[in-house]
């Protein structure tokens, strides 16, 4: 069964509680938080404070993607304050091994995420440690951009690549993923599907939330 994880960079922050009770209220599984610093990406979301507004109103995993300069002195803070899983960024990160080892030891699931012009090869020497492989399929830092279609192959050679391996890692993509691609990126093999303007944006959230799970 697809994994919904609806991104709260697109809701609406003058109703935080009230996005927080829809996604509640739905069956999507994931609550997606997207952090960023302004250096590992050109943009400037939210941290703590939002968090723990968010984590006493739901019983929502919470996937955090930490596109931030040195993660490990945050993900700590991260875990203890109710993340369940970690996302870090693949690219200019030396101590990638150490952050992932970290994640594990302090009891959440850990992931790698690989911008739009990295390749897919580069998941290979994590296969051992991840449980999760984050596609973005837009340039990460903005919310509200249009999907870039080569991430399908991408998707599917994910899924080869992690097929010759022991372990069970999940295929999740982020950015402009809607009701028009859900179903081919599915198809392709993906397993978690971020959502943030589209569903947010949308008449009904639990209908789009049911479509995108099972069309």
């Amino acid at each position: 069964m697809t994994i919904i994880a609806p991104s709260i960079l697109a809701a609406d922050f003058k109703y935080l509680a009230a996005e927080i009770q829809k996604i509640n209220e739905s069956p999507a599984e994931w609550i997606h938080f997207d952090v960023m610093d302004g250096q590992n990406v050109p943009n400037i979301s939210f941290g703590f404070p939002i968090l723990e507004a968010i984590k006493p109103i739901t019983q929502k995993v919470i996937d955090a993607h930490l596109m931030i300069e040195n993660p490990n002195q945050f993900i700590p803070e991260f875990i203890k304050k109710g993340v369940s899983h970690i996302s870090i960024p693949i690219e200019n990160n030396p101590r990638l091994r150490k952050d992932l080892e970290l994640i594990k030891s302090l009891g959440a699931t850990c992931g790698i995420a690989l911008d739009p012009d990295t390749s897919i090869e580069s998941i290979i020497p994590w296969l051992d440690i991840i449980d999760v492989v984050l596609i973005m399929s837009v340039q990460p830092g903005f919310g509200g951009q249009s999907f870039i279609e080569t991430t399908y192959q991408k998707v599917a050679r994910g899924k080869e690549i992690i097929g010759t391996s022991s372990r069970n890692i999940l295929i999740e993509v982020d950015g402009g993923v809607s009701i028009s691609n859900s179903s081919k990126l599915k198809a392709s093999g993906a397993d978690v599907l971020v959502s943030g303007s589209a569903l947010f944006k949308s008449e009904n959230f639990n209908e789009y939330v049911n479509t995108l799970k099972t069309n």
